[in-house]
This record gives C-alpha cells, sequence and structure tokens, in this order.
C-alpha cells in the first residue's frame, strides 16, 4: 500500500453511505443512486487531483492530500485509484476527452469530425481544431507529465502510451484521407503519418508555445498551415484535392 494513503483515515465518501431500499440491481451492476454517487466521487477526486498535480507538481502531490482537497476518505482514493500514476493517469485521460464518458478520443464528435469531413482542407482544420482542443485541456497537466516521466517509470511508460496513441490517431487519419481519394496516389504516407505525429505530439506543443510565447490560436494556426504544407511535401505532383 502506498505510504501517502492512511488506511485508518475515515471514510466519509458517499459511497459508503446506505441507499434507499429500491428495486434490485443486475448482479455486478450497482443501483442507479450508487452509480450516481460512485460517479460523483470519482468527479470530486479528479478535480481535487488535477488542481493539487497542476499547483504542486507530481512528486509532491499525495493521495491523502488529494483526499482532503476532495473531501472524501484516503481510503476512498486508494481503493479507487491503488496508486498515484494511476490516478494521475485518469486525470489525464479524462483532460484529453473533456469527460468521464467511457468513450475515448476516436469516438468523439470533433475527431470524427476530422475523419468524415468532405474535403482535405476541411479535416485537416478539424485535425488542427482537435489538437488546439486537447492541448487547451491537458497542455498543463502535460508539461508535469513530462517532468515526473523523467523520475516515475509507471508515468514513462504512460507517456510512452499517449505517444503510441497519438501516432494510432495520426496513422488513421491519414489513412482514411488516402481511402477517401483526398491525397494524390504519389503521396508518401509513411512520411507523412510519422512526420504528423511529432508535430502534433505533446512534447512539440509544449517546446514550441515555451520557445515562441504563442497562444492556442497561433497554435491551432501553426498546426493547419504545418499538416497542409506535410501533405504538399508528401506528394508534391498531386497536391489533395478539395473535395
Amino acid at each position: 500500500m502506498p505510504t501517502d494513503v492512511n488506511p485508518g483515515s475515515r471514510d466519509v465518501n458517499p459511497e459508503s453511505a446506505a441507499t434507499p431500499t429500491g428495486p434490485a440491481a443486475p448482479a455486478g451492476q450497482q443501483p442507479p443512486l450508487r452509480q450516481a454517487q460512485t460517479a460523483l466521487t470519482e468527479q470530486r477526486i479528479l478535480a481535487a487531483a488535477t488542481e493539487l498535480f497542476l499547483a504542486d507538481g507530481y512528486p509532491a502531490t499525495t493521495l491523502e492530500a488529494v483526499a482532503r482537497r476532495a473531501q472524501v476518505g484516503a481510503r476512498t482514493v486508494y481503493v479507487r485509484f491503488g496508486t498515484k500514476a494511476a490516478l494521475f493517469k485518469r486525470v489525464i485521460d479524462v483532460a484529453i476527452v473533456g469527460d468521464t464518458e467511457p468513450v475515448d478520443a476516436l469516438g468523439r464528435d470533433w475527431v470524427q469530425l476530422a475523419l468524415t469531413a468532405s474535403t482535405a482542407a476541411e479535416r485537416i482544420a478539424a485535425n488542427a481544431a482537435a489538437g488546439r482542443q486537447v492541448m487547451q485541456r491537458t497542455g498543463a497537466l502535460f508539461a508535469v507529465a513530462q517532468q515526473a516521466a523523467a523520475v516515475e517509470p509507471l508515468i514513462a511508460g504512460f507517456w510512452q502510451e499517449g505517444r503510441v496513441a497519438t501516432r494510432r490517431i495520426q496513422d488513421i487519419f491519414w489513412r482514411r484521407m488516402t481511402d477517401d481519394g483526398l491525397l494524390g496516389p504519389a503521396a508518401d504516407l509513411d512520411w507523412l503519418i510519422e512526420t504528423s505525429n511529432v508535430v502534433v505530439a505533446a512534447e512539440t506543443y509544449l517546446l514550441i508555445t515555451r520557445t515562441t510565447g504563442w497562444d492556442l490560436d497561433a497554435y491551432q494556426d501553426w498546426l493547419a498551415t504545418t499538416l497542409t504544407r506535410l501533405v504538399a511535401a508528401a506528394s508534391p505532383d498531386a497536391p489533395p484535392r478539395a473535395g
């Protein structure tokens, strides 16, 4: 058990309160009221953890501190998340998509627009807008994660998982563009995927905003312009068709 969890602390988790009797839930499924309480508890913990990770950094934040900020028992945080690294990963995952619904980035409307818009220009613009949206919610947390990855192997592993997920989305994006006839047949697809993956990476966002001082509008414009130019570079004899 992590040293920053006090198993003897009083659990004031709403989940531990008695719930009114009512129709029994199916086996393995919580009653609706308990589900709502569970979701509310998680939201409180994630909000508290986000505040503390951003204010104090990863090393200085403890599960006990998160519990106090969320006004739940420390054991509640431990039972739900197990470790500080797992809690931090959950904070990042929720920030990326914007809520706690069990829908990954590919299932979100703002990513689907980048995969289904009718023209190459619209898809690239949607890709850039999606990148801006993620960084708006998660950029500061990525900075914390980048620092934590240098000292915490679990966070380093999560950081690498994030790289893989980002590349997967870029792979899907450009292959869908090709399948839908929005890229020229001579386009170097592998080069386009690998290069755009570097462009949209969290590390690139952190570096470029630190060195240029750009705001999110400037970052989004740079993404759209750079991705458009990458298409031309990948297929100089056959630029993307307008529709």
